[in-house]
């Protein structure tokens, strides 16, 4: 049995619409997504994910990336831990930079890039990031060559997450409307007019993960904006209809790796 081995910071940004986390951790996360862009840096190790474009792999030194609302998971490869640094950008943050650029649609980035040039942007962001008082030209320079090197090198044509039965999209909708409201798969079934076995069949192969699976990680994204809003993790398990904080808990965990509170007190 290998012992488990995780160690998470969640930093303060001093840069508003930007989140700055470090991991260095065995742990094999499930299949998930996140609100925001996710750009950073493989510091150790290496890790496989399922991505937007199948299986990935990424090693120390790579550039690591994930697009809103993308299922991805990821695991150490092999029994070494890995490690790495990334930033979680607002995705009205990146529409507003990125406004003056040619991009050609809607930026959907590959989740792996094996690019000096980006990676050494992507430190240095990170390291303004982290300062109380970013230099603020020097931000907005790094930010814009991130992007800029993202946008010209590394797009995936297409959207990351196309949904191309009505039925999955009717449920998916239903589910992305209101994750606090209880549902059950008969509910799902009949507001997208097939049997639950269709349902379940079309949503996972579709959106790469079962509809209690997806309601869960919305519920946990909810409760990410409610903490970083100033909510209690109490009050945040509550208003995402868990069923109780220790249950919310276990769930933000694996998802995030981080515990509510630990993440509250880490963006306060």
């Amino acid at each position: 049995m290998v012992p488990r081995l995780h160690r998470v910071q969640q930093h303060r940004s001093g840069v508003p619409g930007i989140e700055a986390m470090t991991l260095y951790s065995n742990h094999s996360f499930p299949r998930h997504s996140h609100d925001q862009f996710g750009i950073g840096i493989m510091t150790s190790g290496a890790q496989r994910s399922w991505s937007v474009v199948g299986q990935v792999e990424s090693e120390a030194g790579d550039v690591i990336m994930l697009n809103p609302g993308e299922m991805h998971d990821g695991m150490p490869a092999g029994q070494v831990a890995r490690g790495w640094r990334i930033l979680y950008l607002d995705p009205d943050l990146v529409a507003r930079e990125i406004a003056d650029e040619e991009t050609g649609g809607e930026l959907i980035v590959r989740p792996v890039a094996r690019d000096p040039q980006l990676a050494t942007h992507v430190v240095r962001l990170f390291a303004q990031v982290e300062r109380r008082e970013p230099d603020c030209l020097a931000t907005e320079e790094s930010l814009l060559c991130c992007l800029m090197l993202v946008s010209r090198r590394h797009r995936v044509g297409g959207p990351s997450a196309a949904i191309a039965s009505p039925p999955v999209l009717k449920a998916k909708q239903r589910l992305d409307a209101a994750p606090e409201v209880p549902t059950t798969l008969a509910e799902l079934a009949a507001l997208s007019g097939v049997s639950r076995f269709q349902l379940l069949r079309g949503f996972a192969r579709e959106v790469g993960t079962t509809p209690h699976a997806y309601l869960i990680q919305l519920r946990v994204r909810l409760v990410r904006r409610l903490l970083a809003a100033g909510r209690s993790p109490a009050d945040a398990a509550l208003l995402a209809g868990f069923a109780d904080q220790s249950h919310m808990t276990r769930a933000f965990v694996r998802q995030f790796g981080i515990t509510p509170g630990r993440y509250r007190a880490g963006i306060a």
